[in-house]
């Protein structure tokens, strides 16, 4: 910086306001008395004469011009500063005493997390002060995280899920316990010390004996929830790569041996299957697998347990996890598409798609999700064996724009739909609430997990991924405005949208002062919400990456309404019956995910962007953190 600016770096790092202005007489003033020409001119006799000439006009001026005091104006003890210097002074002063007044140094500013009114200078009034704002969001997260588990803890200890109205427990994913491991991460990432010795107890002593007497459950189930919450866990109780944690639980390699008992018997639905295509289901006291009944299998269910079974072939050694669940991504690659999208059900008889219907919500969605996240879990290198992946995910992205793109009626949201019968076959404007994943992964393939900020600086978007992040921060709104446009402010789990082909009347969300209450259809069935997490978790992604504040804001009115309309005061929270309505019928359920994935979303929405970065981890598709690979670890 020139030295002939009054301010030091100090200022300009801590000030965000801009300099205030001086006149050229200043500025000429200023540079004499700080620059070599000052000392130059001092050495000769015409500069000494020059200096004593103005040492006696000066003392002439103070002596024939007496001003008045020097008055504090009220602004700068309520710490406003006015940008005109001549707000401190009183009128009366003399203009050759402001001349030579030197510019005021500007007042540094406060750092974010510090309160003004134990300083001279206080924040600008009705100015949030906006971290330690969202810190205290965060922390209303952290303690609806904490009443869930208590009701979990208190009614339903060891079941799969609590029923908060009953006040009791049921088994609906094989019995594992499955809220408690997929809380376990949850309460890590948040420092719950409390749930983390609580849950964590309850593994060490329980699973294993649960995992070697249960019968049949789901592959994918049980691979994202149970396998995943296991392996994210153990990475995160090491306190590796970036979590300062201070662990209460069991040792860090119980869950691993854990996550590979439950992983050689869920082997057997690959092992078990005349083609690359597991089956569905697993017994897992005799480790057999079976196919559904129906004999298909979901495309998404099949491709979305990569990313464990690679990570637990990492901290194993043993690649037979990885090789097994990779075939599954390696067939598909050679199966026929329509521009990249692929039907929802295939067989694992035949290896081929069965059917027509191509959807990015439910069977679909994770499908497409994985394409990308698999190959940024292996390095994101476009030049490695896994690189078919991406080029898999980029093709299938260009056929969502050209084919189930559309914008509603009359106010043009932007939302995804359907083709049931295929290409050929009629669009439908439906649009499960699970598509909302969407936004987050296109925004995630557009950076690769970096600001956008700092992808555009370093030329890393191209056209593709600037009209990717584009349709992202599109479907984003769409998404928070199937929650707007209800009386709850809850998304139905369904949707459909007005277009120039199809439009119903009187099937509107309930909140008339929405603007987008004729463009969203809810049908009466379609009205239940399941306390689902895909909006926020894409508002954390696009959060993360944009940093615009308002995906924050859309996250917290979100938070509001399920604390308002779903929370337990016995513990726990419920799903409703219909978003459309007040006070809205409650369902006795609290799903899994609800701890595993939708708080979670929303605490990391509020955190630090460093609290596990999208850079350094990828999420599986039931928001269980796995680190992305290095080189040396592949």
């Amino acid at each position: 910086m020139s030295k002939s600016l009054p301010y030091s770096m100090k200022d300009v790092d801590y000030d965000n306001a801009k300099f205030r202005q001086r006149s050229f007489f200043k500025v000429i003033t200023q540079s004499l008395l700080t620059s070599n020409l000052k000392r130059n001119c001092t050495s000769c006799s015409t500069g000494k004469f020059l200096v004593l000439l103005m040492i006696f006009g000066l003392a002439y001026l103070v002596l024939s011009h007496t001003s008045p005091a020097r008055v504090v104006s009220n602004d700068l003890r309520t710490g406003s500063w006015n940008s005109d210097d001549d707000s401190l002074i009183n009128n009366g002063g003399s203009r050759f005493g402001k001349f030579w007044r030197k510019p005021p140094r500007l007042p540094p500013r406060l750092p974010p997390d510090t309160k003004g009114s134990n300083s001279s200078f206080s924040l600008e009034p009705g100015k949030l002060n906006v971290r330690s704002e969202w810190n205290s969001r965060q922390q209303n997260v952290k303690e609806a995280f904490i009443h869930a588990w208590s009701g979990y803890k208190k009614f339903a200890m060891g079941y799969d899920e609590l029923m908060p109205l009953s006040h009791q427990g049921v088994d609906g994913l094989g019995g594992l316990g499955a809220t408690v491991v997929d809380a376990l991460d949850t309460a890590l990432i948040m420092g719950a010390d409390e749930v983390v010795a609580e849950a964590g107890s309850w593994v060490e002593t329980h699973l294993l004996d649960r995992i070697s007497q249960k019968g049949q459950v789901n592959l994918f189930e049980t691979t994202i929830r149970v396998l995943g919450g296991l392996l994210s866990a153990y990475h995160l109780s090491t306190g590796d790569k970036g979590l300062n944690l201070t662990y209460k639980g069991p040792k860090p390699v119980v869950y691993l041996e854990t996550a590979r008992n439950l992983a050689d018997r869920l082997l057997s639905a690959f092992t078990s299957s005349p083609t690359p295509i597991p089956f569905s289901d697993v017994v897992l006291h005799d480790s057999s697998g079976h196919p559904a009944p129906g004999g298909l299998s979901s495309t998404a269910e099949v491709s979305s347990i990569q990313l464990e079974f690679n990570y637990l072939s990492t901290v194993s050694g043993d690649p037979k996890y990885s090789i097994e669940a990779m075939k599954v991504l390696e067939h598909m690659k050679i199966l026929p598409k329509v521009e990249g999208l692929v039907p929802i059900y295939i067989s694992p008889h035949s290896g081929e798609f069965s059917g027509d219907n191509i959807r990015l919500g439910s069977r679909g969605d994770s499908y497409y999700e994985y394409l990308l996240k698999v190959w940024l879990q292996r390095g994101a290198n476009t030049d490695s064996n896994i690189a078919y992946l991406y080029d898999m995910y980029k093709e299938a992205m260009k056929g969502v724009r050209h084919l189930l793109v559309q914008k509603s009626i009359p106010n043009g949201l932007v939302f995804v739909g359907e083709l049931p019968f295929g290409s050929q076959g009629a669009f439908s404007p439906k649009m499960d609430h699970l598509v909302c994943f969407l936004p987050g992964t296109l925004a995630l393939g557009a950076t690769k997990g970096i600001t956008k900020e700092n992808a555009m600086r370093n030329n890393m978007l191209n056209f593709e991924d600037l009209e990717n992040l584009k349709l992202a921060e599109d479907l984003a709104k769409t998404c928070f405005e199937m929650y707007a446009v209800t009386s709850t402010g809850l998304a139905p789990e369904i949707a459909y949208f007005h277009t120039e082909e199809y439009s119903e009347e009187g099937l509107d969300g309930g909140n008339k002062s929405s603007d987008y209450v004729h463009d969203i259809i809810i049908k009466p069935a379609d009205r239940h919400n399941l306390l689902r997490p895909e909006t926020v978790e894409s508002l954390f992604v696009l959060y993360r990456i944009t940093e615009d504040p308002k995906y924050r804001e859309w996250g917290w009115e979100i938070f509001q309404a399920f604390e308002k309309y779903t929370r337990v005061d016995s513990g726990g929270y419920s799903s409703l019956d219909d978003v459309t309505t007040v006070p809205p019928h409650r369902r006795d359920k609290m799903e899994t995910f609800f701890l595993g994935e939708t708080l979670k979303y929303l605490y990391l929405l509020f955190s630090d962007n460093s609290v596990i970065p999208l850079d350094k981890f990828v999420f599986n598709t039931e928001a269980h953190p796995i680190p992305i690979e290095s080189s040396t670890e592949r």
